[in-house]
């Protein structure tokens, strides 16, 4: 066994540091809760009802509601209430162990000499003993100030925590109080009825048949391989993967709306390219929308359509030729000056019908002669 707490008992002026420990424990066996589909674990979460974020056991704290409102109460300041410190067991009277009601007895727990000398716990355990009375103390435990009766098992203390008078309830049956007449036949039988099942009480004796049975059928379906791999049952730990997160719906809401704009002004943008390569008319003097390294691509194109428009005949002299080539340079660079400028958002045939005249008019100039209708 392991103390749950440490103290002493107050016996005048006689102090017995003790130990204390849980006399009684649950003998049902443990079942958990599954899912009847995949036998998944069911787990139980705090979530916050303001936050939605499911919390660490350390960030809870204790609060108490009235009329309306809620006033928390933190650890600390639970911890500062006086009768929350005290380590002491008070005795403050010795009764009669005739006069403690039964259904007052709520929870018992053991006391363990906790010195070198166990003196002061034996004289007072004789002192019991030699006066057949109950000690009747205070002490607080688990954050709750209790009321106990202090009393002898086997030659060891027990201590048994007591209800408080307000917590038990007062039995009030209108029922009960009928006039009901009892023959004395009747009572005469029902006493030979008790006489005929009287017997000395031996706990020993009784069986909690549920839970034999339970043990049994459980027994059963494992050894007919009915079970599961415990370790499949259990699906993402609080606190890894998702950590619990719920998402928002408006959060949702607004992360669908957003990947639905950025697909739109992804597919607007392809659009105008497409437009503008396809023949869109623009007017003039408007600014070009695309950045210039879009139309760098095509700058070169027609640069090299421009000069496969002017090649000379293959009857030619090279001075001919050195003039288209320095025509061609003339073109390639002009377009590349148009591209880097903002002239506005033209389609791509009134590009094509720019750089006719433009061609005709650079090569004119370097050759000297009529301008070559292009290819």
């Amino acid at each position: 066994m392991r103390a749950i707490w440490k103290g002493a008992i107050a016996f005048g002026l006689v102090n017995v540091p003790v130990k204390v420990y849980s006399a009684t424990e649950d003998h049902d066996i443990s079942l958990h809760q599954v899912h009847n589909a995949d036998g998944g674990r069911i787990r139980y979460q705090r979530r916050c009802e303001v936050c939605s974020q499911v919390i660490d056991y350390s960030d809870i704290e204790k609060a108490f509601e009235e009329d309306g409102r809620t006033v928390v109460l933190s650890k600390e300041e639970l911890k500062a209430i006086p009768a929350e410190n005290s380590r002491e067991i008070e005795v403050v009277q010795f009764v009669p162990s005739e006069q403690l009601e039964p259904m007052m007895f709520e929870k018992s727990y053991y006391l363990e000499p906790d010195s070198k000398s166990p003196k002061a716990y034996v004289l007072l355990r004789r002192a019991l003993e030699d006066t057949d009375r109950v000690a009747i103390v205070q002490f607080a435990l688990r954050e709750k100030t209790r009321l106990g009766a202090l009393r002898i098992k086997d030659d060891v203390l027990v201590l048994q925590s007591l209800l408080w008078p307000d917590e038990v309830r007062e039995a009030n049956f209108p029922s009960l109080e009928a006039d009901v007449r009892i023959s004395a036949q009747e009572r005469d039988m029902s006493a030979a009825l008790v006489e005929s099942m009287a017997a000395d009480f031996d706990p020993a004796s009784f069986t909690d048949d549920y839970q034999v049975q339970l043990r049994q059928l459980i027994e059963a379906k494992l050894e007919q391989g009915e079970s599961l791999d415990t370790e499949e049952t259990f699906g993402v730990e609080a606190g890894e993967g998702s950590k619990g997160e719920v998402i928002d719906l408006m959060e949702a809401l607004k992360r669908s709306l957003d990947r639905k704009r950025g697909s739109g002004s992804a597919a607007g943008s392809a659009g105008d390219e497409a437009g503008g390569d396809s023949g869109g008319a623009a007017g003039e003097g408007e600014e070009e929308t695309k950045p210039a390294r879009k139309r760098s691509t095509s700058a070169p194109a027609k640069s090299a359509a421009a000069k496969s428009a002017d090649k000379p005949p293959a009857g030619k002299t090279s001075s001919s030729k050195s003039a288209g080539d320095k025509a061609g340079a003339a073109k390639s660079s002009e377009a590349k000056g148009a591209a880097s400028k903002s002239a506005g958002s033209r389609s791509a045939a009134a590009k094509s019908t720019a750089a006719k005249p433009a061609a005709k008019s650079a090569a004119g100039k370097a050759t000297g002669t009529r301008a070559r209708k292009p290819a």
